[in-house]
């Protein structure tokens, strides 16, 4: 039951306020009228269970099982988010004595009254559109003229102002039980909340008309200069010019005296002259970040980057983090050496039969191209596998893509980055010498490893 109070707690936010401001936006006394559901079973599901356990299996009373009533309501504003209400709710139903009253639950439905004071706490004043608010208070019931018996409501409410004083009221509320002929349930209600009265209006103050001002020469453009004497009465201007502006003969919207380059357009932050462009790259000083060297929109104003300074810029480079050649689109030239031993290395990298799985001895020779690669962090290596022609391109190409897949993830299981590595098979596809004898198969069946910069 805890759980349950302290959600009655948690109330919306609301939304725009009114435009109007009254003086105070305390509630005038107002009667409503609410329609009312009684819901007397799930409070003691909640009290034997929890209200988890209630809402996870759909315990919660169904509408149809409530029963219906009426709700009389008057309520007047103690403050403006402090508002006195008093209920008095009429209902048929079976009470469901607790066995501790000794009083048997009726066979029959009979008429329940309720009568009960509340202060409504708001979280905001009337002038908002739609009001949360917290209800706490005192009540008492009597059921077939004959059992009394005293609760203590609490609950959570939400108003909403149609105007003029008249509000859409909807209510939860927790009836907890004080005394033994008493039992804990739920009230829903929604209803209408009208004021007795209308509202006094404030009474309009009459300023009087000030005197008029005393007769003056027109000056119709408001330049300081009558019209009498303003060669330009309708465009302010300056006694200087006869009432006229001081003169912008380019146009640019700074005047003559003020306009260092008075028949060329430039800017105030330049006395009315154009920005520069010292470097004369058609970008003038003020969007030119390299104001002094010739470059490119592209940059800024700056020249095209060389950042390994090879003299091949970034845009041409292929490798813009390695000194290169133009010959070799900015990349470095293999070593021959290099390029030597590592074919060497491949001519060495030994299968099982019809398998991709690496042979012991080929390990040597892998270990090598491992070597070479962590000589040159810039060097990458494409790895192809090749067959001969037994068995048809139905197994020969996976065949081929495995074991090139096989010599890269060696490769990375010995901390070769993947991202310069890349393996292919193209099974029968690419011979070097003839499939009609076994010799020639056999120079077929081989790995490749061709090495590059980008």
């Amino acid at each position: 039951m805890k759980k349950l109070l302290l959600s009655l707690m948690v109330a919306g936010l609301a939304t725009a306020s009114f435009a109007q401001t009254p003086i105070s936006y305390k509630k005038r006394p107002s009667l409503g009228l609410s329609f009312m559901l009684k819901d007397m079973n799930t409070a003691r599901l909640i009290d034997k269970t929890s209200i988890t356990d209630v809402l996870s299996k759909g315990q919660w009373t169904k509408l149809r099982d409530m029963s219906p009533g009426l709700t009389l309501s008057y309520l007047n504003g103690l403050t403006e988010k402090i508002d006195f209400a008093a209920n008095l709710s009429g209902s048929f139903l079976r009470f469901p004595f607790s066995y501790k009253s000794g009083v048997s639950v009726p066979l029959d439905s009979k008429l329940l009254l309720e009568l009960d004071a509340n202060a409504n706490f708001k979280l905001l004043p009337d002038n908002f559109a739609v009001v949360p608010y917290l209800s706490f208070g005192l009540g008492a019931s009597m059921y077939a003229g004959t059992y009394f018996a005293a609760y203590a409501p609490m609950g959570a409410g939400l108003q909403v102002n149609l105007g003029e004083g008249t509000f859409l009221n909807t209510r939860f509320v927790y009836n907890a039980q004080v005394s033994d002929l008493s039992v804990n349930h739920f009230n829903y209600t929604i209803g209408i909340i009208s004021p007795l009265k209308d509202k006094k209006e404030a009474p309009v103050m009459v300023v009087p008309p000030p005197p008029p001002p005393p007769p003056v020469e027109v000056d119709s453009d408001n330049d300081g200069i009558v019209d009498s004497k303003d060669k330009c009465p309708n465009v302010p201007g300056v006694a200087k010019y006869d009432g006229c502006p001081v003169p912008d003969t380019d146009g640019d919207g700074i005047n003559d005296e003020n306009d260092k380059c008075p028949t060329v357009k430039g800017l105030a932050k330049y006395d009315g002259c154009p920005v520069p462009d010292r470097d004369k790259d058609g970008i003038n000083d003020d969007e030119d970040k390299c104001p002094d060297v010739y470059g490119v929109a592209r940059y800024q104003g700056c020249p095209v980057p060389d950042r390994d300074k090879d003299g091949i810029n970034d845009e041409e480079d292929k490798c813009p983090d390695v000194p290169g050649v133009r010959e070799n689109n900015g990349c470095p030239v293999v070593k021959e050496e290099v390029v030597k031993k590592v074919n060497t290395s491949a001519k060495n990298i030994f299968f099982e039969v019809n398998s991709a799985k690496l042979l012991p001895k080929s390990f040597k020779a892998l270990n090598d191209v491992v070597s070479v690669l962590n000589e040159d962090a810039a060097l990458k290596v494409d790895i192809e596998g090749h067959t001969d022609i037994t068995g048809g391109d139905k197994i020969n190409i996976p065949l081929s893509k495995n074991r090139a897949k096989s010599v890269y993830d060696y490769l990375v299981s010995k901390g070769i980055d993947a991202s310069r590595l890349s393996s292919e098979g193209f099974g029968s596809s690419r011979p070097i010498a003839d499939n009609k004898t076994a010799k020639g198969k056999a120079m077929n069946r081989r790995t490749e490893m061709k090495l590059r910069y980008y």
